[in-house]
């Protein structure tokens, strides 16, 4: 008798578990949607503003940069011809056309060493080129 008493309690715990009541759960998610229903419109105002309008005309686009690579035995690649390091200077003067304004994007290969980097811009410096744009690789491996 007492076997099945036990078994009698055990049967009317697990009914009154199997029901969850969800009504306030769902009273609070209304009234949170009614709340961001309110608020959503608020957050969007705009204010006017009067801006100025541009009369001039806007700047030709730049010519196309010239690309300086430098290789892991410090050879140096102006545009697609290689020179030394020596002969720098005279291959970007004659690929710029002797342009001081023209932008050079300068590549590196990991390996080099940032003195050597240094020493590439300082003679590209002492050339008059001061628009040197560095590139690297992104994390996806593009340019």
């Amino acid at each position: 008798m007492s076997a099945n008493r036990i078994d009698e309690e055990e049967d009317s715990l697990d009914g009154d578990f199997n029901d969850i009541n969800v009504t306030p759960f769902i009273d609070v998610i209304l009234v949170l949607l009614i709340i961001f229903m309110v608020a959503a419109p608020l957050a969007t105002i705009q204010i006017p503003v009067n801006l100025p309008s541009l009369a001039a005309t806007p700047e030709p686009m730049a010519p196309d940069p010239v690309t300086i690579t430098v290789h892991t035995d410090l050879s140096v690649s102006v545009g697609e011809s290689v020179v030394s390091l020596e002969q720098l200077g005279p291959a970007v003067l004659a690929a710029t056309r002797s342009d001081h304004e023209t932008r050079l994007h300068l590549l590196a290969d990991r390996a080099i060493s940032y003195g050597d980097l240094m020493d590439v811009m300082a003679r590209l410096k002492e050339e008059g080129y001061f628009k040197v744009v560095l590139l690297v690789r992104d994390g996806a491996g593009g340019q």
